[in-house]
């Protein structure tokens, strides 16, 4: 063969008979490759799933994506992540309180907020959810007061939205009265 020529591998006897080995084991390996396709295909099994032990997200990326599901409505997969939030961060009780409250699942609601003011008693906002959970059920109307009291106490930044479920409360417990 000369400088000029270009060596063809395909063409070429001794090329061609030192690829074989490997043109044999490629073969193989599709075959193989096949069979174990048809086996899964027809054997009526699942394909094998990846399992994650370690949960990539945070407790807060989890109450961020919880939050994220409540905006557009999905308060199903929002409860999911709160669920999840809630191991490590005690609020998620709240943001539970709350989506269980939006879906009218009020048992449910009541006692998440509850769960919420037993791990952090210093919450305004659950004492106050609760009290609107009971003005709404229109039921421990006693308590609801003494809550919302409570909230505008812990959290005088919120006295405006505090007052005004406690002025419900109060008119409702009046009304009561007649």
């Amino acid at each position: 063969m000369g400088a000029d020529e270009v060596l063809d591998a395909f063409n070429h006897s001794t090329t061609m008979n030192n690829r074989l080995p490997l043109i044999t084991s490629l073969k193989m390996f599709i075959s193989a490759l096949l069979s174990i396709y048809i086996l899964v295909l027809f054997s009526g099994c699942s394909i094998p799933r990846m399992i994650i032990l370690k949960d990539p997200l945070t407790p807060e990326d989890h109450l961020t994506l919880g939050l994220a599901y409540e905006k557009k409505g999905l308060m199903d997969s929002a409860i999911k992540e709160y669920e999840l939030a809630s191991k490590k961060l005690p609020i998620a009780y709240l943001y539970l309180g709350n989506a269980h409250f939006m879906k009218n699942e009020l048992g449910k609601a009541e006692t998440y907020y509850k769960k919420m003011i037993k791990k952090d008693p210093q919450n305004g906002d659950a004492h106050n959810n609760l009290a609107w959970l009971y003005y709404i059920k229109r039921e421990n109307l006693d308590e609801a007061e003494r809550l919302s009291l409570r909230a505008i106490v812990l959290n005088p930044q919120k006295d405006k939205i505090y007052r005004d479920t406690l002025e419900k409360i109060r008119e409702l417990k009046r009304q009561d009265l007649l």
